[in-house]
């Protein structure tokens, strides 16, 4: 996410940021590398230019030239100047009395469909009934793919045999009224391009439903092109906020730098992954932190929060302090990691350490073979690993289908862990363990 622009930003802030003193020429060199790698990420050029203009003429102030830090201030500023570019705070979704609607709309390929799933799910968590509406006349596989997603999720989906999304529509709100829904989300039809009979078709159907949310789903990696679906989505359908879908593959930015900036709409919402839970809150301040290379770590711990129950939480804490760490507290740590998300996505997200992965292969299968490892343990190995000897290194690697080589890195990787937890324990931030920067489970790209 953002690789290719976090990374021109952060060299173009490294030098000033280190600086104890700074002089217009160091800023005006450092604006111009901004400059540059806003426009190659396909940021809207008025955006670029006057969000260059914006932080110079804050950077050039006397009270950062003749304060402590004015490098760190710089960068401190630029990083504000980001997030306001996103928009100012976490823009919330509008309840009303139930059920509240939401309006989808968008482009075909815009993933639409799937994340109208998404969103159910996630308001669901949010201890939220919803329920969805198949209005996506269309397409013909779209209501078959909602149907299926809304099986998968176990989110009721609404579908009549009608060929008038309207009355689709109006159907669908009905029943799910009937069955005391908090919330209904309506998936619209699609079209290629914007053209006057998907406008129509929409204005209909938003006229019919009287959505309190209308939330236009944009494909991050279609880059300026998505701002100007947005523009033409404004000027007809006056939409409240933006769903940013494959933001996980887009290594430039712009959708996501321009589209707030040019409609004047939040992002509400982004979707950083294929999976059915890999749809986020957009928060701007916390999106710049990534971008320039500061982490995200309360994203870490709501992440973290939601693959691990309250009670279990608090054990993992005991004995973090306590420096106790089994093959059981290793399995169990291990597989909280994989309901987080991608390995490399969750490292990213501590400060710090996003400089440490540049053009490191993380393998995922690695997870589960160190799985099948510890569950070839027996009980009093994974609690008392000291008596794993040779013999015992031997049967666990044939009843795990893995190596001697691979049981070894495995008792070496958890006494890292171990050392870890004790340094955590003590409120000192650890290093990143050579299993995983190069050993175990990752290797260096050349």
């Amino acid at each position: 996410m953002f690789d290719a622009l976090s990374d021109r930003l952060q060299a173009a802030l490294g030098d000033l940021g280190r600086a104890r003193r700074l002089d217009e020429d160091a800023v005006n060199k450092a604006m111009r590398e901004i400059r540059l790698a806003l426009l190659e990420a396909d940021v809207n050029f008025q955006v670029v230019k006057d969000f260059v203009a914006s932080v110079k003429a804050d950077a050039l102030g006397e009270d950062i030239l003749k304060g402590l830090d004015p490098g760190q201030q710089v960068v401190k500023l630029v990083h504000d100047k980001l997030a306001e570019l996103m928009g100012t705070g976490d823009s919330q979704l509008a309840f009303g009395r139930p059920p509240t609607v939401i309006l989808m709309a968008g482009l075909q390929g815009s993933g639409k469909t799937t994340n109208s799933a998404k969103l159910a799910l996630h308001l669901r968590r949010q201890g939220k009934s919803a329920g969805l509406v198949a209005a996506d006349l269309q397409r013909p596989a779209a209501i078959d793919q909602l149907e299926q997603l809304g099986k998968q999720i176990q989110i009721p989906v609404y579908r009549t045999d009608t060929t008038d999304p309207v009355k689709a529509a109006v159907d669908g709100l009905e029943r799910a009224k009937a069955d005391g829904l908090d919330v209904v989300i309506v998936d619209t039809a699609g079209r290629l391009n914007v053209d006057e009979a998907l406008m129509d078709e929409l204005a209909r159907v938003r006229d019919a439903v009287k959505p309190l949310n209308i939330l236009l789903v944009l494909d991050a990696m279609t880059g300026q092109e998505a701002v100007n679906v947005a523009e033409a989505f404004q000027e007809r359908i006056a939409f409240d906020g933006v769903v940013l879908t494959k933001l996980d593959g887009d290594a430039r930015g712009g959708a996501a730098l321009s589209v707030k900036a040019i409609t004047g709409k939040p992002i509400k919402f982004a979707s950083v992954g294929e999976k059915i839970d890999q749809l986020e809150v957009f928060h701007p301040d916390r999106m710049a932190s990534r971008i320039l290379g500061m982490g995200d770590v309360l994203t870490l711990i709501e992440k973290a929060e939601a693959a691990v129950a309250e009670d279990e939480q608090a054990e993992m804490e005991r004995r973090m302090r306590a420096g106790e760490f089994t093959f059981d507290d290793f399995l169990q740590s291990y597989r909280m990691l994989r309901r987080m998300g991608p390995v490399k996505g969750v490292l990213k997200l501590l400060p710090g350490v996003g400089s440490q992965l540049d053009g490191l292969d993380i393998d995922e299968k690695q997870m589960a073979r160190v799985e099948a490892i510890v569950l070839s343990m027996t009980p009093q190995e994974r609690r008392m690993p000291h008596v794993i000897n040779g013999p015992r290194r031997r049967r666990i690697a044939s009843g795990s289908g893995t190596t001697i080589d691979d049981v070894n890195k495995l008792l070496a990787a958890r006494k890292q862990m171990q050392k870890m937890m004790k340094q955590m324990g003590k409120g000192k931030m650890p290093a990143l363990p050579p299993e995983l920067t190069g050993g175990a489970g990752g290797r260096r790209r050349r």
